[in-house]
């Protein structure tokens, strides 16, 4: 035997006790970090299968609520969109709490659509966006059926110039000024909104409608109204 072939011979044996010592020594950690990546491939995997499923179930909940409003069965979906409120996943419980304020309002009950947008908006838990957009849905109802004061509390803080829903927020106060007699506010509003090339074209078509009618009436000054 040569020198190499020995020294490899020895260096082979090496290297197959200290495997041997690693073995002992680690055996027992190795297993587990084992165990624990097919456990957690398995979990994993479990969890995936279990939020699409629920995923599935509250989507389907929810599509059989809209359909029983397409019917005209409010109460019956208003039990449904209760129910998914409750047990529903992901972000269907609060869809279906936003519906269910507008199936209220379509039952004529105003007062109580008014009430059930102001909860989502007050619920900090709730995406923001989700909350401006229940505090924009409460001011729309409320040009009816309430005060200018009513509205901008909901939505003047929507209307700055920074906000994507500044548009719609400036329409509902424009409307809102205009019931209430403040005409040059309301001219100012709907320019506002005629001026945002950013607006979309049925929001500007209205407020060039609503400031044609401004000028028309005297309700404004014509050089407010453009």
């Amino acid at each position: 035997m040569t020198d190499d072939g020995f020294f490899r011979e020895v260096n082979e044996e090496l290297r197959s006790d200290k495997v041997k010592a690693i073995w002992t020594r680690y055996s027992s950690l190795l297993i587990g970090a084992v165990v624990a990546i097919v456990v957690g491939t398995a979990v994993f995997a479990f969890y995936e299968y279990w939020t699409e499923k629920q995923a599935s179930q509250s989507g389907d909940q929810f599509l059989a609520a809209l359909n029983l409003v397409r019917d005209g069965k409010n109460d019956e979906a208003l039990k449904t969109l209760d129910q998914l409120e409750k047990d529903g996943y992901g972000a269907y419980p609060v869809l279906a709490r936003m519906r269910a304020a507008g199936v209220i309002a379509q039952k004529g009950d105003l007062a109580g659509a008014v009430a059930a947008f102001d909860k989502v908006s007050a619920d900090t838990s709730i995406p923001q966006a989700i909350r401006d957009l229940a505090k924009l849905r409460a001011a729309l109802i409320l040009v009816d059926t309430g005060s200018y004061d009513d509205v901008a509390s909901r939505v003047e803080a929507l209307s700055s110039d920074s906000n994507p829903m500044r548009h719609s927020a400036r329409e509902a106060l424009g409307l809102a000024a205009w019931k209430a007699g403040r005409g040059a506010d309301a001219a100012k509003l709907f320019q506002q909104i005629s001026d945002d090339q950013t607006a979309p074209a049925n929001i500007r078509q209205f407020a060039d409608t609503m400031l044609d009618m401004l000028k028309s009436t005297g309700a404004a000054p014509a050089a407010a109204a453009g």
